[in-house]
């Protein structure tokens, strides 16, 4: 294994949820909040997307967070302090649209952050960028219960105020983030110009139905879709709009208004099995991956 993919430091965040620094200077050196990396375990191990929670240029190290789920991340898992990724690839991605607003304009703008569950992670670089830039936003932190939060600390640190809820009112507000918007924006008097919200699919596309009621500008990090992290193996072919977009080249971050949430979720339960790949590639044709790539999944 190579030395410059070690393993410098682990934690356990929750249950089956886990936070690894990984020494990476090159990669370290040229990420920017929004974009993501590709882990291989080794020689046989199939290639993981990750976004960044966080890097640092100076020590050359990357923050990743994960959730053990699948066979691959189980295995990720038990990785320890010490050991090494064959691969790790990266940045990935486009950077957030709000790294590259003019600053008199995003000095203007309220920002609020919505983070379900892991997708607290990837949330963390933007706030953190912010506050290390002169901006300041608010952010949400939702769970299913207090055990699942993750990285409150962290956020606290970077955040103008941070609110926790969770689905069985363990902790923080009672309720989903969606109760949570409207709760800050109806009762708390707040107001925001943008959206920006980060996490399980479902969560994504409530979020963005409440604020288009609302009529405030939401962005979403479409990462749950993304497979191979190259656009070549077609499972993160979105509709966005009239058009056709790849999470992993042309995002991933959308404008959560325009994304086909139903879509989007019933195709990943199809690519799940090989009937339903092989199904997507006939009716999508040369659509069903990114533009330039010849490559078929046999």
């Amino acid at each position: 294994m190579a030395d410059n993919y070690m393993i410098i430091n682990k934690e356990s965040l929750a249950d089956s949820i886990y936070l690894m620094d990984v020494k990476a200077p090159r990669v370290s050196k040229h990420c920017y909040p929004g974009q993501f990396i590709i882990v291989k375990m080794d020689e046989k191990g199939e290639r993981i997307p990750l976004t960044i929670c966080d890097y640092d240029r100076e020590a050359g190290t990357v923050t990743i967070v994960f959730q053990a789920v699948g066979s691959s991340t189980k295995r990720m898992a038990e990785y320890e302090a010490g050991d090494a990724f064959e691969d790790f690839t990266g940045p990935l991605g486009c950077r957030s649209e709000l790294i590259d607003m003019p600053r008199e304009e995003l000095i203007k703008k309220k920002i609020l952050y919505v983070a379900g569950g892991v997708g607290t992670a990837p949330v963390y670089p933007q706030v953190k960028w912010l506050k290390q830039n002169g901006y300041e936003a608010d952010c949400i932190i939702g769970a299913r219960n207090k055990d699942l939060i993750i990285l409150e600390d962290r956020m606290k640190e970077q955040v103008r105020d941070l609110y926790l809820c969770t689905d069985d009112g363990s902790y923080g507000f009672h309720g989903n983030v969606c109760d949570c918007i409207q709760d800050l924006i109806q009762n708390k008097g707040k107001h925001y110009d943008i959206i920006v919200a980060i996490g399980p699919m479902i969560m994504m596309k409530f979020v963005c139905i409440l604020t288009k009621k609302l009529g405030i500008k939401t962005i979403v990090s479409m990462n749950p879709v993304m497979v191979d992290g190259t656009g070549m193996c077609g499972a993160c072919r979105l509709t966005i709009g009239d058009n056709i977009k790849f999470a992993c080249v042309d995002g991933p971050e959308f404008d959560g208004h325009l994304v086909n949430f139903d879509e989007a979720m019933k195709r990943s339960q199809m690519y799940k099995t090989q009937e339903g790949r092989a199904m997507l590639r006939e009716t999508e044709g040369d659509t069903h991956h990114h533009p330039g790539c010849e490559c078929h999944e046999g």
